[in-house]
């Protein structure tokens, strides 16, 4: 279903919070080893570890006796893991299974353990109602491991409400003034662009044709065409899954050649992969990464293209703290809807509903 912003009614213009029934990324599989680790998502401290047989495990970061942090902790054998203050010892369910100087066990003496599913590199944690945590509802990232992708990524903390980090993903415009040296040029604010959505996710999808190339996109043609010249067809197709994952489809093809009827062949695609996991109110953990389907075993070419979008973001994190700075310093102001912030508004639209279905639809300021 396709909706144009004239037809669509104001949402709340607030920074909201963020649902509690969904999965968010805690860590990158290869964070989450035998030693613990601590990570804050929605406000909530973790201890993350695994168990002998390699299975993650998340606990609430703060022992039941003194709220010692279990992060600080040891991993015993098998899957326990042992407080750093007092040795009490819990098993990956979050049951005491040992106290000091005593061997009752007070049946009290438990901590919160957490749904985990490990997927597409990526361990994800379900902080709300556990017995709704379905691994179905994991989003869809399967470019992260599959054989016919390549890429890397990495972690980003930034100080601003995860929702602004959305905000940037989801209207690209900004890359002709914050990007301008890489990425951005001026058919990207000229060109039209659609917005749909369905169920959980919003989709905006962007043609821009017989342009010129940027330099980003110019290098990753010629790592594949090394005589390429002449204008390009450009896409951008950004898919948004609720609370907060963003897949954004993009590449060039030599102009004319097919690309939006299908035919990528004469082209570059690659998808740049986002899911951001709010830490407090104000600041948010943002897993990336860039996949690319052409040149697959070159290492070099994914490590130039990592620095290289890191770079690009970097710009972005500069902008999206001075934001939220900007928020702070002006509480009650509210922000204002152009054409471009569409997909926006409607990713606003299924983080309220989520919010309202858990009781908790409160605007953060």
């Amino acid at each position: 279903m396709t909706m144009d912003t004239q037809s669509m009614t104001s949402t709340t213009n607030k920074v909201l919070g963020y649902p509690l029934n969904a999965w968010y990324v805690a860590a990158w599989d290869h964070e989450v080893t035998r030693k613990p680790m601590a990570r804050r998502i929605a406000n909530r401290p973790l201890a993350l570890y695994r168990t002998e047989d390699g299975r993650a495990v998340a606990l609430a970061d703060a022992c039941w006796h003194r709220l010692a942090p279990l992060s600080m902790g040891k991993v015993m054998a098998g899957d326990e893991i042992q407080c750093p203050y007092h040795g009490i010892v819990y098993n990956s369910a979050g049951r005491c299974v040992s106290m000091p100087a005593q061997e009752t066990i007070n049946p009290s003496a438990t901590v919160p353990s957490y749904p985990v599913v490990e997927r597409y590199r990526y361990i994800w944690v379900w902080l709300g109602d556990p017995t709704l945590a379905d691994p179905q509802l994991v989003p869809d990232m399967f470019q992260m491991d599959d054989p016919s992708w390549a890429g890397d990524g990495l972690t980003i903390p930034v100080n601003c409400n995860y929702q602004l980090v959305v905000d940037n993903l989801m209207d690209l415009t900004h890359e002709e003034f914050v990007h301008s040296s890489t990425i951005g040029q001026e058919e990207l604010s000229e060109s039209d662009f659609e917005v749909s959505h369905e169920g959980n996710t919003v989709t905006v999808a962007r043609w821009m044709l017989n342009i010129d190339a940027p330099p980003f996109w110019l290098k990753n043609m010629r790592d594949k065409f090394p005589d390429f010249e002449g204008k390009v067809d450009r896409w951008q197709i950004i898919r948004f899954e609720s609370p907060s994952t963003i897949r954004i489809d993009v590449g060039v093809a030599k102009a004319g050649t097919g690309a939006p009827e299908g035919d990528r062949s004469q082209g570059v695609n690659g998808y740049v992969m986002n899911t951001i996991s709010p830490e407090t109110d104000k600041t948010c953990h943002y897993f990336w990464a860039f996949m690319r389907n052409y040149r697959l075993d070159s290492q070099l070419i994914t490590t130039q293209l990592r620095d290289g979008v890191s770079g690009v973001f970097k710009e972005d994190e500069d902008m999206l703290e001075a934001q939220q700075a900007a928020i702070d310093a002006n509480p009650d102001y509210e922000f204002y809807n152009l054409n471009i912030d569409a997909g926006g508004m409607w990713v606003r639209r299924l983080i309220e509903r989520q919010l309202a279905a858990e009781g908790r639809l409160v605007p953060t300021v």
